[in-house]
């Protein structure tokens, strides 16, 4: 303990000596003589080498250094501050010779060696002379050299923030300091490299890539680059690896060290525009994917990247996979039987994703147990709090509530059931008043080899935070590949059809934005009965393009035909990036009456959500109910009536749609009759009035659309109300729109 505080004085003594610049030495030792000369009640001017002298009772004379007392304070300080890096250096030189035993205690993972790591941290981190970092690397070579257990045996924290600081120093702009790190470099991997009897050198290997990754954005390629030929260099010069694997392995990592620092070239490039950055980001991670420790390094950072840009849905998802890394290495390691496929009631894409962990040499440098798999899924749901998720947070607590029962950890417990209480009540709160916005989604397709590159003619769904509307979306991709390729050479395709890209300028960025919705045929809509459930693992979208016959996009209502393009994307929605490449399409064509029995289909649905609420919207109600029986005749329902009923009508449709259009609208009929039935107890005095004349609306259509029929439906609703449900509405259409519902 004694020895601990010791070195925290020394790390003190570190701080407080260390050398901070001419410049701020100058303003430093102005800002220390003003405070020295003002009075403390008040503030005087600034004196002048021209005043005799000040009431010395309140203040002293303060004259600014000179160039010469500036430089030689500079002198000064720079000189103590060398001084004691080297008084500290030795120090710790003295107490490593002499106290192996002691730090070499449970594999180096002891205070004591934190201490000292701490310690040479602390000089590499602010800025010495290059007298002093020469000192520092060579009494870091010499702790290499003397404790090869604590550096590659235990803990990897020491190795690996190690070699952050050194990775610093090969990029600095200094010569004689890069050389002194790439140095420094080589020797942890060659020291690696002999501790495993000259197999590999895996934990330096891990350790240097996620150290690259941690410093992408402040990284220069071109210094960088230089440091990892002289390692290169070093590897092919050294005689006593010549005939061994270290020199080609020493080559593949600063290979893939390339390729990072090339996808953070692009990164950069991109910087501007989040789902491409993403996507960058999405290949390093995917790259790693049997590697836990750089899978998660990534995965870390688009998750940063998504609660920048408020997408916390996919920062929740990016924290979950991350939780399945854990999991599935506690599998490999006999810990956690089920690995990451507990996760598949959660998301459909951990088991495809995270099921990779190899038992390679990716695995053998990392230490997880249980306590970090639980830590990260507290961290879970808290994201998912955050991204509104509530009804998810209840399924990360199954996990982690086993874990706090066998610790007999009932603090932990007790936080949990809070959440989860909590979280229920939440839901009921949204469910209620169906205020809650999971994202909005739009097809976006790329149209211009010159621009897009390999994304030319490729489709993606885009998913958008909360209410984000069509307008939103296309201004904003269309001022972002604006500024990239130029305000004149970007145009937007506002027509949902299929693009002729033979008619298309190549020397223009098109780009064709659709608004989508999530399709779930009749078994998915049995299956998933919330809009949580119907916001969540979702990989189909649908978008609709109106056309006739005669070519042109509208027509009257017998005329008016309907083309659904159905898309499958391949992951599901919500991932761990808010675009996915769309990898199926699929069309179907309706016919005129059955545009009309889809959207009676729609209408149905709508109206009895509405009265399918625990507490109705009274004003969602009525405007649902006014859309639906205050209309003209010329329009919505009655306009389908009169186009597909009656002898001379219904003759020229096929007899099972003209019956499958009668049974939709009886159950719309019901449907709105219930409607009238919830608004009567709902109104209020003011609006009885308004009430009648809807009721009364409403007996008038049942009396037209009866005079089409044929039939009298006024009497046959009592009935059919008894009986409906919305499965046998269903059941009714799916034959004859080859089940479309969604």
């Amino acid at each position: 303990m004694i020895l601990c505080n010791f070195f925290e004085l020394m790390m003190t003594c570190l701080f407080h000596f260390r050398y901070i610049g001419k410049k701020q030495i100058i303003s430093a030792s102005w800002n220390e003589e003003k405070s020295k000369t003002l009075p403390a009640q008040r503030q005087r001017p600034l004196v002048t080498r021209s005043v005799a002298a000040i009431d010395t009772s309140s203040s002293a004379t303060f004259l600014p250094l000179t160039d010469t007392e500036a430089s030689q304070r500079a002198v000064l300080e720079a000189n103590m501050s060398h001084e004691v890096g080297l008084i500290v250096l030795d120090v710790l030189g003295q107490y490593c010779m002499n106290f192996k035993n002691q730090l070499d205690a449970n594999d180096g993972d002891n205070p004591l060696m934190l201490k000292v790591k701490e310690i040479f941290i602390t000089i590499l981190q602010f800025g010495q002379s290059e007298t002093l970092y020469k000192h520092t690397f060579a009494s870091l070579r010499a702790l290499v050299n003397k404790f090869p257990i604590a550096m590659f045996k235990g803990s990897s924290t020491l190795v690996g923030d190690l070699c952050v600081e050194i990775l610093k120093c090969c990029n600095s702009r200094v010569p004689s300091t890069r050389n002194e790190a790439c140095a420094l470099l080589y020797l942890l991997m060659r020291s690696n490299f002999e501790f495993t009897g000259r197999k590999e050198f895996v934990r330096v290997h891990l350790q240097v890539i996620i150290a690259v990754s941690k410093l992408i954005s402040d990284a220069d390629s071109g210094r960088f680059q230089e440091s990892l030929a002289i390692v290169n260099n070093y590897a092919n010069n050294d005689k006593a690896m010549q005939n061994s694997h270290f020199p080609s392995q020493v080559r593949d990592l600063t290979k893939k060290i390339r390729t990072v620092l090339m996808a953070t070239a692009q990164m950069k490039e991109h910087e501007n525009d989040p789902e491409m950055y993403v996507d960058l980001q999405y290949s390093l991670a995917k790259s790693y994917s049997s590697t836990p420790e750089l899978r998660r390094t990534w995965l870390e950072s688009m998750a940063e990247t998504h609660n920048k840009h408020g997408n916390y849905s996919e920062a929740a998802f990016c924290y979950i996979h991350i939780a399945a890394i854990l999991a599935e290495y506690l599998k490999r390691k006999g810990v956690y039987p089920k690995g990451c496929s507990v996760f598949k009631s959660i998301s459909a894409n951990v088991e495809e994703d995270e099921k990779g962990v190899k038992d390679d040499g990716g695995m053998q440098d990392v230490q997880y147990t249980e306590e970090h798999f639980v830590d990260q899924l507290e961290k879970i749901t808290k994201a998912l709090e955050k991204a509104e998720r509530f009804e998810l947070i209840g399924e990360v607590y199954k996990l982690a509530i086993p874990y706090y029962e066998a610790q007999r950890d009932f603090t932990g417990l007790a936080a949990a059931y809070g959440h989860l209480h909590q979280a229920y009540q939440t839901v009921l709160k949204v469910m209620m008043s169906q205020k809650r916005w999971l994202g909005n989604y739009y097809r976006v397709a790329f149209f211009g080899a010159m621009y897009f590159g390999a994304d030319d003619g490729k489709q993606y769904i885009y998913k958008e935070p909360k209410v984000t509307g069509l307008v939103d979306i296309s201004q904003r991709l269309v001022s972002l590949f604006g500024n990239k390729f130029g305000v004149d050479n970007v145009e937007l395709i506002r027509d949902s059809g299929k693009v002729d890209q033979s008619k298309l300028d190549d020397k223009i960025a098109y780009i064709q934005i659709s608004f989508v919705k999530p399709y779930f045929d009749d078994k998915d809509l049995e299956e998933r009965k919330t809009e949580f459930e119907r916001s969540n693992n979702i990989r189909r979208f649908v978008f609709e393009t109106p056309y006739t016959k005669g070519g042109k996009a509208h027509g009257s209502v017998d005329q008016q035909c309907m083309r659904k393009t159905i898309l499958t994307t391949s992951h599901t929605f919500p991932y761990v990036k808010k675009r996915i490449k769309v990898m199926y399409e699929n069309h179907q064509e309706l016919s005129p009456i059955q545009v009309a029995i889809d959207e009676m289909n729609t209408r149905v649905k709508e109206l009895q959500q509405v009265t399918s609420k625990i507490s109705p919207d009274i004003k969602g109600l009525q405007l649902k109910l006014q859309g639906s029986v205050s209309v003209q005749v010329n329009a919505g329902p009655t306009a389908y009536a009169a186009a597909f009923f009656g002898k001379n009508q219904e003759k020229n449709w096929s007899s099972q749609h003209v019956w499958e259009l009668k049974q939709v609208f009886k159950y719309f009929l019901i449907a709105c009759s219930e409607c009238l039935d919830v608004n009567a107890k709902l109104v209020k005095s003011d609006q009885f009035e308004y009430h009648e004349k809807m009721k009364n609306n409403f007996e008038e259509m049942v009396q037209h659309i009866s005079e089409l029929v044929g039939e009298n439906v006024l009497e046959e609703l009592p009935s059919m109300k008894r009986k409906s449900s919305a499965s046998q509405v269903f059941s009714v259409i799916s034959d004859s729109t080859g089940n479309i519902g969604y």
